[in-house]
């Protein structure tokens, strides 16, 4: 496929990243970054996977597609088109780049054999009419530690907290953070190379904030939970006035969690504690004393598409029975639209093409939405995006693609 200017899209050649590279950060409105991002996204790129638009020699789009594994309800790990790098040069917007680029990645992404497509989106709108849905939510908070308590479950006591320069502690965060994955729905299991992510801490991005630190939580000797976060001393009138910024927080059983969170809002000269990014059903929000100050804040997150219909809804398990018959409409995957009969229960699940009367109408866009069981089908077709056809049947469906734990996308990509 061609745009109105220049060449179709495809795949770029290592040769080619630095000026690829210099358009991402030109659309994106951002400086030229630090030697040691800019040399940790050249290794994270996928080169067989990354498309290219040029108007002669210069770069007018770019996307990419890591090569994820996302954990979906029942627990399996699903392999997901992390769609990425997303840019089109202010010059030639509107020309049809992104619909071209969008047209080739999902084409490529099922010729991979990869269901799902996920990515998170500077400006949600876009990418609706490409067939995603926003399927998950992110927490954040600004809590005044110096008016805010937390209660301390049983165990708590018996966690021992110590510090460890981050670098220094890898292997031991990484193996909490693994042993995780498969709780949620929506996590992502870490790719070689990506444990870098949460330890890259260029001073460009501190903000006058401190280097990263981190400390353990460890429990009959094991490491059992780990928090990564920054500090800003501040002064006021009445004292201090510093602030605790949370970059990542992990642990496997509630005592170890309730330590790294009251660590966090105990550390000397700080009054407030800057979450971002956390799960939405998160402990902390039901140990605080005052949740009013702690300013919770919610927004999309994870946009998560179908690109075959069938493998995805397969892959996952549904937490009642279910057996339901799907008329799905996706006009820019045409490969997925029709009737799908879904039978499934916490055991497994079957999903293939059928010719029987539909029981729910949906588009892709809002199969997306629910599929890793954030957001209910109820709670759509309240807002006419879901069509029951057989009464009953979306009352079945709904609480069947539920999931108990909410969904969550840990890190941006």
């Amino acid at each position: 496929m061609a745009t109105e200017h220049g060449t179709g899209p495809r795949v770029l050649r290592p040769e080619e990243w630095d000026r690829w590279y210099e358009n991402l950060v030109r659309a994106f409105g951002g400086g030229p970054g630090s030697p040691e991002e800019r040399e940790l996204d050249r290794s994270l790129t996928e080169f067989d996977r990354t498309l290219a638009v040029w108007d002669g020699d210069v770069c007018v789009g770019t996307a990419g597609a890591f090569g994820f594994r996302m954990t979906v309800p029942g627990g399996a790990l699903v392999p997901a088109a992390g769609v990425t790098m997303v840019s089109v040069a202010a010059t030639h917007r509107r020309r049809g780049v992104l619909t071209s680029m969008m047209r080739r990645q999902l084409d490529d992404v099922r010729g991979w054999g990869e269901p799902l497509a996920v990515l998170t989106a500077s400006e949600p709108a876009i990418y609706g009419r490409f067939g995603y849905g926003a399927a998950t939510y992110r927490l954040g908070a600004e809590i005044d530690t110096s008016r805010v308590t937390l209660a301390r479950p049983a165990g708590t006591d018996d966690v021992r907290l110590r510090y460890a320069a981050p670098a220094d502690v890898l292997d031991e965060c990484e193996a909490v953070y693994a042993a995780l994955v498969p709780r949620r729905p929506g996590m992502l299991a870490r790719q070689p190379g990506w444990e870098r992510v949460g330890l890259n801490d260029p001073e460009s991005r501190r903000g006058g904030a401190s280097p990263l630190q981190c400390v353990l939580a460890e429990r009959d000797g094991a490491v059992t939970g780990y928090a990564r976060y920054r500090t800003r001393l501040g002064w006021g009138a009445s004292g201090h006035d510093g602030t605790v910024t949370l970059e990542e927080l992990a642990a496997l059983d509630p005592a170890s969690d309730a330590a790294l969170w009251g660590f966090l809002c105990g550390i000397d000269l700080m009054s407030t504690l800057t979450v971002r990014g956390r799960p939405v059903d998160d402990a902390w929000q039901y140990l605080v004393s005052d949740i009013r100050r702690c300013r919770p804040t919610l927004r999309d997150d994870c946009h998560l598409r179908l690109v075959d219909v069938g493998a995805a809804l397969q892959a996952r398990t549904y937490q009642a029975p279910v057996d339901v018959v799907l008329e799905v409409e996706d006009a820019f995957c045409p490969w997925n639209t029709g009737r799908w009969r879904l039978s499934g229960d916490t055991k497994g699940a079957s999903c293939g093409r059928t010719e029987e009367a539909a029981d729910l109408a949906l588009s892709v866009r809002e199969l997306g939405t629910a599929y890793l069981g954030g957001v209910s089908l109820l709670s759509l077709a309240r807002a006419g995006l879901v069509r029951e056809l057989r009464p009953g049947a979306l009352a079945e469906a709904s609480v069947a693609f539920g999931s108990p734990v909410a969904p969550w996308l840990p890190h941006g990509f």
